[in-house]
């Protein structure tokens, strides 16, 4: 059984790795390489798609357009979420649970409902094609979310905490900095991770709200069809170099992520 388990646990892992595989495989290609067959590994080793992405204005700038919007919007999205979970996790008024629910509905929503609202109001007040542009409309569905996710570990942390610091005689910023939030600290890892990968993978409103200052790479990657056809090579490097910043991010919140899968609302 416990053979069959490992097979089975390779099988699987194995399943996940190889698309991962052909996508590094296929950076270090040709074009010609390519598309002229099925090879397991480069036979013409080749470093010409990466130096395109680190030489190339538009595409270099698409990453880093992406991490300001991004990590601004994690920012937002945290600070406007630890209170707001607070309040919900700590007293109890009138339509709490309906508010809480209509937080939600808004995470439920697909993008594409906000898309021209959010355009009219961005061109007409001039914060088209900004980066606060897409991270203020990425918090739509980020702050719902957020706020679910802290409620819950908020929950967990016994009200007497309140109690006991505010007798000896601490204020609530001081409290709520120096002694809640690191009683809560895995859950805003697991709430900053799901930030970060929803605001780095999200393509439709981040392509709509930018035009050329801002334009992220999710929207540079999809604009690499030229009159010589698609640049496959190139395309490849751009999506293993996309992939990198959420392997990093995973890697620094990785305890905080797995205490929060086993504690929190997750």
């Amino acid at each position: 059984m416990n053979l069959r388990k490992r097979a089975l646990l390779i099988l699987y892992v194995v399943f996940l790795l190889v698309p991962i595989y052909w996508l590094v495989n296929m950076s270090f290609k040709s074009n010609t390489e390519i598309l002229g067959g099925l090879t397991l590994w480069p036979r013409g080793f080749t470093l010409d798609n990466y130096r395109v992405i680190f030489t190339d204005r538009s595409w270099y700038s698409g990453y880093i357009n992406s991490l300001y919007y991004v990590c601004l919007n994690t920012v937002i999205s945290l600070t406007v979420a630890l209170p707001a979970a607070y309040a919900f996790s700590r007293f109890r008024f009138l339509g709490d649970k309906h508010l809480f629910f209509w937080l939600l509905t808004n995470r439920m929503a697909p993008p594409a409902v906000f898309l021209l609202p959010f355009f009219q109001l961005y061109s007409s007040i001039g914060l088209f094609d900004t980066h606060i542009a897409v991270a203020l409309a990425h918090c739509l569905f980020n702050v719902p979310l957020a706020v679910w996710i802290l409620e819950g570990f908020m929950s967990g942390v016994p009200k007497e905490i309140d109690e006991t610091a505010y007798i000896d005689g601490y204020s609530f910023p001081k409290f709520f900095l120096k002694l809640f939030i690191p009683l809560i600290r895995s859950g805003i890892g697991v709430t900053a991770f799901f930030c970060f990968m929803f605001s780095w993978v999200e393509l439709l409103l981040a392509r709509t709200l930018t035009s050329v200052d801002a334009k992220p790479i999710v929207s540079v990657m999809t604009r690499t069809v030229s009159a010589s056809g698609i640049d496959w090579g190139v395309l490849a490097a751009a999506g293993v170099l996309t992939i990198l910043p959420g392997m990093l991010v995973i890697w620094f919140v990785r305890n905080h992520v797995a205490k929060g899968f086993a504690l929190g609302r997750v």
